[in-house]
């Protein structure tokens, strides 16, 4: 049974990039650790379009990066370059503070191609909000995968379906990608006190009740959804966790439970004492903060 339905905004990441933001919402600002989720795509890119995104910093989260199709190169201060694929899995930890960029890897760079996928962040519980940075790759091929009659699950994050993921967490994470075949179902049990359940393709219904497109059905606490697909096949993730430590306060890229930490992240970065991506030239500067940050929801 949801507990309530969030709706997405668009948001203009720059040169035409839109993406689709769910959280955080004014009517829950996490769901588990998960501060943000933004959905791209599917988009046919154009040879002429500019999708990279320059270097930027973050501090007090993780980022989750998670394609269907297309693919990018990851670069950060701490030396890690990493093609990114569909179905892979990649955990980068700001911790204390780390910068990145995202670009379109060379082979597609003036090329007509796909893109989709999934970037959420997830926040660090507060003993581990200074953490050192770092960046965890985990290949398609490591993900179980979970067989079902009419349903496939990949256990992207945490344990679902008696198999557990590889990829480490800092707290109880629960991430899931689910194919239903038309007029399958599949029920959820055993899901972490905060779920919420995304359709990213076809019908999606929970305990019978169509879910629409690029809205969130968040989940009532030890709810046992039956998730099932319309007339065509569906797919859709499952995102959780245990509530996470208390509010978090949001600027830009940054998230902290103090809001000093946030200013003092925002000056680092304008002074560009945050580390550099080698091979880069360019970033992102500073956006004006506001004069008292808050817990923001974007």
């Amino acid at each position: 049974m949801s507990a309530a339905i969030l709706k997405s905004h668009e948001k203009d990441l720059g040169g035409g990039f839109v993406v689709r933001r769910l959280l955080p919402s004014s009517v829950k600002q996490t769901v588990g650790p998960f501060i943000f989720f933004d959905h791209f795509g599917p988009i046919d890119v154009a040879p002429d379009a500019n999708h990279d995104v320059r270097p930027h910093p973050h501090i007090g989260l993780a980022t989750v990066t998670y394609l269907f199709e297309g693919a990018m190169d990851h670069r950060d201060s701490i030396g890690s370059y990493q093609r990114i694929e569909p179905g892979a899995i990649n955990w980068m930890t700001a911790g204390r503070g780390i910068v990145h960029s995202e670009r379109t890897p060379g082979d597609l760079a003036g090329q007509p191609h796909r893109t989709h996928g999934l970037q959420l962040w997830a926040a660090l519980p507060k003993a581990h909000e200074e953490d050192e940075p770092s960046f965890t790759h985990t290949p398609q091929a490591d993900i179980p995968v979970v067989t079902l009659d009419g349903a496939v699950v990949k256990v992207l994050i945490g344990t679902a379906f008696g198999r557990t993921s590889p990829v480490r967490t800092y707290m109880q994470t629960v991430y899931l990608d689910v194919a239903l075949q038309a007029g399958q179902e599949l029920r959820l049990d055993g899901l972490p006190a905060e779920a919420a359940i995304y359709p990213i393709s076809g019908t999606v219904l929970v305990d019978g009740v169509a879910l629409a497109p690029h809205t969130m059905a968040l989940l009532e606490s030890n709810a046992v959804p039956v998730v099932t697909a319309g007339t065509g096949p569906a797919q859709f993730v499952v995102i959780g966790g245990e509530p996470l430590d208390g509010p978090r306060f949001i600027f830009w890229n940054f998230v902290s439970s103090s809001r000093e930490r946030l200013a003092q992240a925002g000056e680092d970065w304008s002074a560009q004492r945050m580390g550099q991506v080698p091979g880069e030239t360019e970033f992102i500067p500073l956006p004006k903060p506001p004069a008292r940050p808050a817990p923001q929801f974007l």
